[in-house]
Protein backbone atom coordinates (compact mmCIF):
# COMPACT_ATOMS: atom_id res chain seq x y z
CA UNK A 1 0.00 0.00 0.00
CA UNK A 2 1.48 3.32 -1.00
CA UNK A 3 2.03 5.71 1.87
CA UNK A 4 1.13 9.27 0.90
CA UNK A 5 3.22 11.22 3.40
CA UNK A 6 6.15 10.74 5.72
CA UNK A 7 5.63 11.33 9.45
CA UNK A 8 7.70 14.51 9.09
CA UNK A 9 5.33 15.88 6.42
CA UNK A 10 2.24 14.99 8.48
CA UNK A 11 3.62 16.74 11.58
CA UNK A 12 4.65 19.83 9.58
CA UNK A 13 1.04 20.72 8.83
CA UNK A 14 -0.01 24.35 8.37
CA UNK A 15 -2.90 25.93 10.29
CA UNK A 16 -4.53 24.79 13.50
CA UNK A 17 -5.27 21.11 12.84
CA UNK A 18 -3.79 18.34 10.66
CA UNK A 19 -6.34 17.00 8.13
CA UNK A 20 -5.88 13.44 9.51
CA UNK A 21 -7.38 14.65 12.78
CA UNK A 22 -10.74 15.04 11.03
CA UNK A 23 -10.71 11.45 9.77
CA UNK A 24 -9.92 10.12 13.24
CA UNK A 25 -12.54 12.52 14.63
CA UNK A 26 -15.33 10.90 12.55
CA UNK A 27 -14.23 7.31 13.25
CA UNK A 28 -14.21 8.03 16.96
CA UNK A 29 -17.47 9.97 16.80
CA UNK A 30 -19.46 6.97 15.50
CA UNK A 31 -17.71 4.58 17.87
CA UNK A 32 -18.68 6.80 20.81
CA UNK A 33 -22.30 6.92 19.56
CA UNK A 34 -22.28 3.16 19.88
CA UNK A 35 -20.51 3.15 23.25
CA UNK A 36 -22.58 5.85 24.98
CA UNK A 37 -25.78 4.54 23.47
CA UNK A 38 -25.03 1.19 25.09
CA UNK A 39 -23.86 2.75 28.35
CA UNK A 40 -27.08 4.67 28.82
CA UNK A 41 -29.20 1.55 28.31
CA UNK A 42 -27.41 -0.89 30.62
CA UNK A 43 -28.85 -0.10 34.06
CA UNK A 44 -32.35 0.63 32.79
CA UNK A 45 -32.34 -2.59 30.74
CA UNK A 46 -31.16 -4.65 33.71
CA UNK A 47 -33.83 -3.21 36.00
CA UNK A 48 -36.75 -3.15 33.52
CA UNK A 49 -36.05 -6.20 31.34
CA UNK A 50 -33.88 -8.52 33.45
CA UNK A 51 -35.76 -7.70 36.69
CA UNK A 52 -32.63 -6.95 38.74
CA UNK A 53 -33.00 -4.72 41.78
CA UNK A 54 -31.38 -1.28 41.75
CA UNK A 55 -28.43 -2.31 43.90
CA UNK A 56 -27.51 -5.33 41.77
CA UNK A 57 -27.95 -3.32 38.56
CA UNK A 58 -25.51 -0.69 39.87
CA UNK A 59 -22.92 -3.34 40.71
CA UNK A 60 -23.38 -5.00 37.31
CA UNK A 61 -23.03 -1.65 35.61
CA UNK A 62 -19.81 -0.93 37.52
CA UNK A 63 -18.44 -4.36 36.60
CA UNK A 64 -19.28 -4.04 32.90
CA UNK A 65 -17.79 -0.58 32.55
CA UNK A 66 -14.76 -1.50 34.65
CA UNK A 67 -13.97 -4.33 32.25
CA UNK A 68 -14.42 -2.08 29.23
CA UNK A 69 -11.78 0.30 30.52
CA UNK A 70 -9.53 -2.41 31.98
CA UNK A 71 -9.37 -3.98 28.54
CA UNK A 72 -8.23 -0.72 27.00
CA UNK A 73 -5.06 -1.29 29.03
CA UNK A 74 -4.66 -4.81 27.63
CA UNK A 75 -5.66 -3.71 24.12
CA UNK A 76 -3.03 -0.96 24.27
CA UNK A 77 -0.35 -3.50 25.17
CA UNK A 78 -1.21 -5.79 22.25
CA UNK A 79 -1.31 -2.84 19.85
CA UNK A 80 2.09 -1.70 21.08
CA UNK A 81 3.79 -5.06 20.88
CA UNK A 82 2.02 -7.05 18.13
CA UNK A 83 -0.83 -5.62 16.07
CA UNK A 84 0.00 -1.95 15.64
CA UNK A 85 -2.70 0.67 16.23
CA UNK A 86 -4.54 0.25 12.94
CA UNK A 87 -5.12 -3.50 12.94
CA UNK A 88 -5.98 -3.32 16.61
CA UNK A 89 -8.58 -0.66 15.93
CA UNK A 90 -10.09 -2.60 13.03
CA UNK A 91 -10.31 -5.85 15.00
CA UNK A 92 -11.87 -4.03 17.96
CA UNK A 93 -14.45 -2.46 15.67
CA UNK A 94 -15.44 -5.86 14.25
CA UNK A 95 -15.93 -7.30 17.74
CA UNK A 96 -18.05 -4.32 18.78
CA UNK A 97 -20.25 -4.76 15.70
CA UNK A 98 -20.66 -8.47 16.50
CA UNK A 99 -21.63 -7.66 20.11
CA UNK A 100 -24.20 -5.06 19.10
CA UNK A 101 -25.76 -7.39 16.51
CA UNK A 102 -26.05 -10.18 19.11
CA UNK A 103 -27.81 -7.74 21.46
CA UNK A 104 -30.09 -6.47 18.70
CA UNK A 105 -31.23 -10.02 17.89
CA UNK A 106 -32.17 -11.08 21.44
CA UNK A 107 -31.03 -8.74 24.21
CA UNK A 108 -32.78 -10.65 26.99
CA UNK A 109 -31.19 -14.05 26.41
CA UNK A 110 -27.84 -12.94 25.05
CA UNK A 111 -27.24 -9.87 27.20
CA UNK A 112 -23.94 -10.87 28.82
CA UNK A 113 -22.74 -12.65 25.67
CA UNK A 114 -23.22 -9.54 23.52
CA UNK A 115 -21.76 -7.27 26.21
CA UNK A 116 -18.62 -9.43 26.41
CA UNK A 117 -17.95 -8.91 22.68
CA UNK A 118 -18.30 -5.15 23.04
CA UNK A 119 -16.02 -5.11 26.12
CA UNK A 120 -13.13 -6.77 24.27
CA UNK A 121 -13.83 -4.80 21.10
CA UNK A 122 -13.70 -1.46 22.90
CA UNK A 123 -10.43 -2.57 24.53
CA UNK A 124 -8.81 -2.95 21.12
CA UNK A 125 -10.42 0.15 19.60
CA UNK A 126 -10.35 2.93 22.13
CA UNK A 127 -6.76 3.48 23.39
CA UNK A 128 -5.26 3.26 19.94
CA UNK A 129 -7.22 5.98 18.23
CA UNK A 130 -6.23 8.46 20.99
CA UNK A 131 -2.58 7.43 20.64
CA UNK A 132 -2.74 8.05 16.87
CA UNK A 133 -4.04 11.56 17.51
CA UNK A 134 -0.96 12.18 19.69
CA UNK A 135 1.31 10.95 16.88
CA UNK A 136 0.06 13.66 14.49
CA UNK A 137 2.04 16.21 16.52
CA UNK A 138 5.71 16.76 17.25
CA UNK A 139 6.57 16.50 20.95
CA UNK A 140 6.98 20.24 21.42
CA UNK A 141 4.02 21.35 19.29
CA UNK A 142 1.85 23.65 21.40
CA UNK A 143 -1.12 23.02 19.08
CA UNK A 144 -1.46 19.53 20.56
CA UNK A 145 -3.87 20.51 23.37
CA UNK A 146 -6.14 22.25 20.86
CA UNK A 147 -6.03 19.12 18.69
CA UNK A 148 -7.06 16.89 21.59
CA UNK A 149 -9.83 19.33 22.47
CA UNK A 150 -11.24 19.12 18.94
CA UNK A 151 -10.95 15.33 18.97
CA UNK A 152 -12.77 15.41 22.29
CA UNK A 153 -15.61 17.37 20.69
CA UNK A 154 -15.92 14.48 18.18
CA UNK A 155 -16.13 12.01 21.03
CA UNK A 156 -18.92 14.07 22.52
CA UNK A 157 -20.87 14.61 19.32
CA UNK A 158 -21.15 10.83 19.09
CA UNK A 159 -21.97 10.56 22.78
CA UNK A 160 -24.67 13.23 22.49
CA UNK A 161 -26.54 11.64 19.59
CA UNK A 162 -26.10 8.03 20.71
CA UNK A 163 -26.60 8.84 24.38
CA UNK A 164 -29.99 10.37 23.71
CA UNK A 165 -31.36 8.33 20.80
CA UNK A 166 -30.73 4.78 22.07
CA UNK A 167 -32.31 5.11 25.51
CA UNK A 168 -35.16 7.34 24.29
CA UNK A 169 -36.06 4.73 21.62
CA UNK A 170 -35.84 1.95 24.23
CA UNK A 171 -38.05 3.94 26.65
CA UNK A 172 -40.57 4.63 23.89
CA UNK A 173 -40.26 8.42 24.11
CA UNK A 174 -38.73 8.76 20.62
CA UNK A 175 -40.15 7.46 17.30
CA UNK A 176 -42.69 5.40 19.23
CA UNK A 177 -45.07 5.34 16.24
CA UNK A 178 -42.33 3.91 13.96
CA UNK A 179 -40.98 1.17 16.20
CA UNK A 180 -43.30 -1.55 17.54
CA UNK A 181 -43.20 -1.76 21.33
CA UNK A 182 -41.86 -5.34 21.67
CA UNK A 183 -38.89 -4.43 19.41
CA UNK A 184 -37.82 -1.16 21.05
CA UNK A 185 -34.78 -2.59 22.82
CA UNK A 186 -33.75 -4.59 19.74
CA UNK A 187 -33.79 -1.43 17.63
CA UNK A 188 -31.95 0.56 20.29
CA UNK A 189 -29.12 -2.00 20.39
CA UNK A 190 -29.28 -2.27 16.59
CA UNK A 191 -28.43 1.43 16.18
CA UNK A 192 -25.16 0.78 17.99
CA UNK A 193 -24.23 -1.86 15.38
CA UNK A 194 -25.08 0.33 12.38
CA UNK A 195 -23.04 3.32 13.53
CA UNK A 196 -20.07 1.11 14.40
CA UNK A 197 -20.05 -0.13 10.79
CA UNK A 198 -19.97 3.52 9.63
CA UNK A 199 -17.06 4.18 12.04
CA UNK A 200 -15.00 1.31 10.64
CA UNK A 201 -15.69 2.25 7.02
CA UNK A 202 -14.62 5.83 7.76
CA UNK A 203 -11.35 4.55 9.14
CA UNK A 204 -10.55 2.05 6.39
CA UNK A 205 -11.29 4.59 3.65
CA UNK A 206 -9.02 7.28 5.12
CA UNK A 207 -6.18 5.35 6.77
CA UNK A 208 -3.90 5.86 3.75
CA UNK A 209 -3.42 9.49 4.79
CA UNK A 210 -1.80 8.40 8.08
CA UNK A 211 1.54 7.56 6.46
CA UNK A 212 3.52 5.29 8.78
CA UNK A 213 1.38 6.03 11.87
CA UNK A 214 -0.10 2.94 13.49
CA UNK A 215 1.49 0.31 11.27
CA UNK A 216 2.73 -2.99 12.71
CA UNK A 217 5.50 -2.70 15.33
CA UNK A 218 6.82 -6.02 13.99
CA UNK A 219 7.62 -4.85 10.45
CA UNK A 220 11.18 -6.18 10.82
CA UNK A 221 9.89 -9.74 11.38
CA UNK A 222 9.32 -12.01 8.39
CA UNK A 223 5.71 -12.07 7.19
CA UNK A 224 4.80 -15.60 8.31
CA UNK A 225 6.03 -15.03 11.87
CA UNK A 226 4.22 -11.74 12.14
CA UNK A 227 1.00 -13.22 10.78
CA UNK A 228 1.18 -16.11 13.27
CA UNK A 229 1.47 -13.69 16.20
CA UNK A 230 -1.44 -11.64 14.88
CA UNK A 231 -3.66 -14.69 14.40
CA UNK A 232 -2.85 -15.92 17.93
CA UNK A 233 -3.91 -12.50 19.27
CA UNK A 234 -7.21 -12.59 17.34
CA UNK A 235 -7.99 -16.14 18.44
CA UNK A 236 -6.97 -15.42 22.04
CA UNK A 237 -9.38 -12.49 22.23
CA UNK A 238 -12.23 -14.76 21.04
CA UNK A 239 -11.31 -17.56 23.45
CA UNK A 240 -11.56 -15.29 26.51
CA UNK A 241 -15.10 -14.13 25.68
CA UNK A 242 -16.76 -16.89 27.79
CA UNK A 243 -14.39 -16.01 30.66
CA UNK A 244 -15.35 -12.33 30.45
CA UNK A 245 -19.00 -13.36 30.30
CA UNK A 246 -18.64 -15.33 33.55
CA UNK A 247 -16.76 -12.53 35.28
CA UNK A 248 -19.15 -9.76 34.28
CA UNK A 249 -22.28 -11.69 35.22
CA UNK A 250 -20.82 -12.53 38.67
CA UNK A 251 -19.62 -9.31 40.25
CA UNK A 252 -17.59 -11.18 42.92
CA UNK A 253 -15.18 -12.17 40.14
CA UNK A 254 -14.94 -8.54 39.11
CA UNK A 255 -13.82 -7.67 42.64
CA UNK A 256 -10.97 -10.19 42.37
CA UNK A 257 -10.01 -8.98 38.90
CA UNK A 258 -9.88 -5.33 40.00
CA UNK A 259 -7.87 -6.36 43.04
CA UNK A 260 -5.21 -7.87 40.76
CA UNK A 261 -4.99 -5.78 37.57
CA UNK A 262 -4.21 -2.40 39.17
CA UNK A 263 -1.29 -3.57 41.34
CA UNK A 264 -0.08 -5.77 38.44
CA UNK A 265 0.01 -2.83 36.03
CA UNK A 266 1.87 -0.72 38.62
CA UNK A 267 4.46 -3.47 39.07
CA UNK A 268 4.84 -3.71 35.31
CA UNK A 269 5.39 0.06 35.10
CA UNK A 270 7.99 0.00 37.91
CA UNK A 271 9.71 -2.89 36.10
CA UNK A 272 9.87 -0.81 32.90
CA UNK A 273 11.15 2.20 34.88
CA UNK A 274 14.48 0.43 35.55
CA UNK A 275 15.47 1.23 31.97
CA UNK A 276 14.77 4.96 32.12
CA UNK A 277 16.74 7.94 33.36
CA UNK A 278 15.90 9.72 36.63
CA UNK A 279 14.37 12.59 34.60
CA UNK A 280 12.05 10.23 32.72
CA UNK A 281 11.06 8.43 35.93
CA UNK A 282 10.14 11.69 37.64
CA UNK A 283 7.77 12.42 34.77
CA UNK A 284 6.27 8.96 35.09
CA UNK A 285 5.65 9.61 38.81
CA UNK A 286 3.86 12.83 37.88
CA UNK A 287 1.73 10.84 35.42
CA UNK A 288 0.88 8.45 38.28
CA UNK A 289 -0.39 11.34 40.44
CA UNK A 290 -2.79 12.32 37.63
CA UNK A 291 -3.83 8.71 37.15
CA UNK A 292 -4.62 8.19 40.86
CA UNK A 293 -6.64 11.40 41.20
CA UNK A 294 -8.56 10.66 38.02
CA UNK A 295 -9.87 7.42 39.62
CA UNK A 296 -11.77 9.55 42.14
CA UNK A 297 -12.99 11.93 39.47
CA UNK A 298 -14.51 9.14 37.36
CA UNK A 299 -15.97 7.34 40.38
CA UNK A 300 -18.15 10.43 40.97
CA UNK A 301 -18.65 11.46 37.35
CA UNK A 302 -19.73 7.99 36.26
CA UNK A 303 -22.76 7.99 38.52
CA UNK A 304 -24.33 9.15 35.26
CA UNK A 305 -24.58 5.60 33.92
CA UNK A 306 -25.45 4.08 37.32
CA UNK A 307 -27.30 5.79 40.16
CA UNK A 308 -28.12 8.93 38.15
CA UNK A 309 -29.81 6.74 35.49
CA UNK A 310 -32.18 5.39 38.13
CA UNK A 311 -32.57 8.86 39.68
CA UNK A 312 -33.54 10.17 36.23
CA UNK A 313 -36.01 7.32 35.68
CA UNK A 314 -37.76 7.68 39.06
CA UNK A 315 -37.32 11.25 40.21
CA UNK A 316 -37.11 13.68 37.30
CA UNK A 317 -39.83 15.47 35.38
CA UNK A 318 -39.65 15.36 31.60
CA UNK A 319 -39.21 18.93 30.36
CA UNK A 320 -36.17 21.15 29.86
CA UNK A 321 -37.10 24.83 29.36
CA UNK A 322 -40.61 23.66 28.54
CA UNK A 323 -39.46 21.18 25.85
CA UNK A 324 -40.58 17.58 26.55
CA UNK A 325 -37.47 15.34 26.71
CA UNK A 326 -36.65 11.87 27.99
CA UNK A 327 -35.03 12.37 31.45
CA UNK A 328 -32.72 9.38 30.91
CA UNK A 329 -31.73 10.74 27.52
CA UNK A 330 -30.92 14.09 29.12
CA UNK A 331 -28.87 12.47 31.90
CA UNK A 332 -26.99 10.47 29.31
CA UNK A 333 -26.29 13.27 26.83
CA UNK A 334 -26.47 16.70 28.54
CA UNK A 335 -22.80 16.54 29.43
CA UNK A 336 -21.83 15.86 25.79
CA UNK A 337 -24.11 18.66 24.61
CA UNK A 338 -22.29 21.13 26.86
CA UNK A 339 -18.85 19.80 25.93
CA UNK A 340 -19.60 20.46 22.26
CA UNK A 341 -20.82 23.94 23.11
CA UNK A 342 -17.90 24.88 25.31
CA UNK A 343 -14.86 22.66 24.52
CA UNK A 344 -13.52 24.98 21.83
CA UNK A 345 -14.18 28.00 24.05
CA UNK A 346 -12.27 26.48 26.98
CA UNK A 347 -9.44 25.61 24.55
CA UNK A 348 -9.35 29.23 23.36
CA UNK A 349 -9.33 30.51 26.95
CA UNK A 350 -6.22 28.39 27.66
CA UNK A 351 -4.55 29.76 24.49
CA UNK A 352 -5.46 33.33 25.45
CA UNK A 353 -4.06 32.82 28.97
CA UNK A 354 -0.97 31.15 27.55
CA UNK A 355 -0.22 34.23 25.41
CA UNK A 356 -0.40 36.39 28.53
CA UNK A 357 1.73 33.91 30.51
CA UNK A 358 -1.08 33.32 33.05
CA UNK A 359 -2.28 29.85 31.99
CA UNK A 360 -2.64 27.58 35.06
CA UNK A 361 -0.48 24.46 34.88
CA UNK A 362 -1.96 21.02 34.24
CA UNK A 363 -2.07 20.15 37.96
CA UNK A 364 -4.08 23.24 38.85
CA UNK A 365 -6.43 22.56 35.91
CA UNK A 366 -6.96 19.09 37.34
CA UNK A 367 -7.75 20.58 40.74
CA UNK A 368 -10.25 22.98 39.15
CA UNK A 369 -11.89 19.93 37.54
CA UNK A 370 -12.72 18.60 41.01
CA UNK A 371 -14.09 21.94 42.19
CA UNK A 372 -16.53 22.07 39.25
CA UNK A 373 -17.47 18.43 39.92
CA UNK A 374 -18.27 19.36 43.54
CA UNK A 375 -20.44 22.24 42.32
CA UNK A 376 -22.44 20.00 39.99
CA UNK A 377 -23.15 17.39 42.65
CA UNK A 378 -24.19 20.14 45.05
CA UNK A 379 -26.78 21.18 42.42
CA UNK A 380 -28.02 17.55 42.20
CA UNK A 381 -28.48 17.72 45.98
CA UNK A 382 -30.51 20.93 45.74
CA UNK A 383 -33.00 19.29 43.34
CA UNK A 384 -34.63 17.80 46.46
CA UNK A 385 -36.02 21.21 47.42
CA UNK A 386 -38.00 21.43 44.16
CA UNK A 387 -39.77 18.08 44.31
CA UNK A 388 -43.54 17.58 44.11
CA UNK A 389 -45.35 15.16 46.45
CA UNK A 390 -44.81 12.25 44.01
CA UNK A 391 -41.03 12.69 44.39
CA UNK A 392 -40.38 14.17 40.94
CA UNK A 393 -38.18 17.22 40.65
CA UNK A 394 -36.87 19.74 38.13
CA UNK A 395 -35.08 18.36 35.07
CA UNK A 396 -33.98 21.97 34.38
CA UNK A 397 -32.00 22.17 37.62
CA UNK A 398 -30.58 18.68 37.06
CA UNK A 399 -29.41 19.73 33.58
CA UNK A 400 -27.76 22.80 35.11
CA UNK A 401 -25.83 20.44 37.41
CA UNK A 402 -24.43 18.72 34.32
CA UNK A 403 -23.56 22.10 32.84
CA UNK A 404 -21.26 22.79 35.82
CA UNK A 405 -19.74 19.29 35.85
CA UNK A 406 -18.92 19.64 32.15
CA UNK A 407 -16.41 22.40 32.91
CA UNK A 408 -14.81 20.05 35.41
CA UNK A 409 -14.48 17.39 32.75
CA UNK A 410 -13.02 19.91 30.28
CA UNK A 411 -10.38 20.87 32.85
CA UNK A 412 -9.42 17.25 33.31
CA UNK A 413 -10.09 14.76 30.55
CA UNK A 414 -8.66 16.15 27.28
CA UNK A 415 -5.75 17.69 29.18
CA UNK A 416 -5.16 14.43 31.04
CA UNK A 417 -4.89 12.47 27.80
CA UNK A 418 -2.54 15.03 26.34
CA UNK A 419 -0.41 15.02 29.53
CA UNK A 420 -0.11 11.22 29.40
CA UNK A 421 1.37 11.37 25.89
CA UNK A 422 3.78 14.14 27.00
CA UNK A 423 4.95 12.58 30.27
CA UNK A 424 5.65 9.05 29.07
CA UNK A 425 8.78 7.98 27.17
CA UNK A 426 8.11 6.69 23.64
CA UNK A 427 8.44 3.03 24.69
CA UNK A 428 5.72 3.13 27.33
CA UNK A 429 3.26 5.38 25.55
CA UNK A 430 0.47 2.88 25.08
CA UNK A 431 1.06 1.41 28.54
CA UNK A 432 0.63 4.82 30.16
CA UNK A 433 -2.41 5.55 27.96
CA UNK A 434 -3.70 2.15 29.06
CA UNK A 435 -3.15 3.03 32.72
CA UNK A 436 -5.03 6.28 32.15
CA UNK A 437 -7.98 4.19 30.93
CA UNK A 438 -7.41 1.68 33.72
CA UNK A 439 -7.90 4.55 36.17
CA UNK A 440 -11.28 5.04 34.47
CA UNK A 441 -11.93 1.32 35.00
CA UNK A 442 -11.38 1.75 38.73
CA UNK A 443 -13.50 4.88 38.62
CA UNK A 444 -16.33 2.93 36.96
CA UNK A 445 -15.92 0.07 39.42
CA UNK A 446 -16.12 2.41 42.43
CA UNK A 447 -18.98 4.28 40.76
CA UNK A 448 -20.92 1.00 40.76
CA UNK A 449 -20.17 0.44 44.45
CA UNK A 450 -21.14 4.02 45.40
CA UNK A 451 -24.32 3.78 43.33
CA UNK A 452 -25.18 0.41 44.91
CA UNK A 453 -24.80 1.93 48.39
CA UNK A 454 -27.14 4.79 47.52
CA UNK A 455 -29.63 2.34 45.95
CA UNK A 456 -29.48 0.03 48.97
CA UNK A 457 -30.18 2.90 51.37
CA UNK A 458 -33.31 3.79 49.40
CA UNK A 459 -34.74 0.28 49.01
CA UNK A 460 -38.47 -0.04 49.72
CA UNK A 461 -38.71 3.73 50.27
CA UNK A 462 -41.45 5.90 48.78
CA UNK A 463 -40.44 7.84 45.69
CA UNK A 464 -40.14 11.06 47.69
CA UNK A 465 -37.92 9.40 50.32
CA UNK A 466 -35.87 7.83 47.54
CA UNK A 467 -35.23 11.30 46.16
CA UNK A 468 -33.95 12.47 49.56
CA UNK A 469 -31.58 9.49 49.94
CA UNK A 470 -30.15 10.00 46.44
CA UNK A 471 -29.79 13.77 46.93
CA UNK A 472 -28.03 13.34 50.29
CA UNK A 473 -25.68 10.80 48.69
CA UNK A 474 -24.79 13.36 46.01
CA UNK A 475 -24.05 15.98 48.67
CA UNK A 476 -21.50 13.61 50.23
CA UNK A 477 -19.84 13.14 46.85
CA UNK A 478 -19.77 16.94 46.41
CA UNK A 479 -17.86 17.31 49.70
CA UNK A 480 -15.32 14.62 48.80
CA UNK A 481 -14.75 16.23 45.39
CA UNK A 482 -14.20 19.61 47.05
CA UNK A 483 -11.57 18.18 49.43
CA UNK A 484 -9.73 16.42 46.58
CA UNK A 485 -9.71 19.58 44.45
CA UNK A 486 -8.23 21.69 47.24
CA UNK A 487 -5.64 18.97 47.96
CA UNK A 488 -4.55 18.81 44.32
CA UNK A 489 -4.12 22.55 44.05
CA UNK A 490 -2.12 22.49 47.32
CA UNK A 491 0.35 19.86 46.03
CA UNK A 492 0.59 21.38 42.54
CA UNK A 493 4.07 22.95 43.05
CA UNK A 494 5.43 19.54 44.03
CA UNK A 495 3.93 17.74 41.02
CA UNK A 496 5.07 20.57 38.73
CA UNK A 497 8.66 19.89 39.83
CA UNK A 498 8.30 16.23 38.86
CA UNK A 499 6.93 17.23 35.45
CA UNK A 500 10.05 19.36 34.73
CA UNK A 501 9.73 21.04 31.31
CA UNK A 502 6.32 19.50 30.51
CA UNK A 503 3.64 22.14 30.80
Amino acid sequence: MEQDQTLEQIQDFKGKYPKQLWYLFFSEMWERFSFYGMRGMLVIFMVNQLAMNDKVANLQYGATQAFVYAFTFIGGLFADKILGYRKSLFWGGLLMIAGSIILAIDPKHFFFFGISFTIIGTGFFKPNISTMVGKLYKDDDNRRDAGFSLFYAGVNLGALIGGYICIAVANGTLWESLIPEPLRWNFAFGFAAVVMIISLLTFTQTQKSLGQIGLSPLSDLENSKRRTLEIITYLGSLVIIPIIMTMVSNTEYTDVFMFIIGPASLLYLFYEMRNFSLQENKKLLAALVFIIFSIFFWAFFEQSGGSLSLFAAHNLKNTVLGVPLDPNGVNNSANSFFVIGFAALVGLVWLWMNKRKIEPNTVVKFGLGFLFLAGGFAVFYYTKFFADESGRTSLDLFTFGWFIITFGELCLSPIGMSAMTKLSPQKTQAVIMGMWFLASAYGQYFAGLLGANIAEASQDASNLDKLTVYADGYMQLALYALILGVLLIAISPLVKKLMQEVK
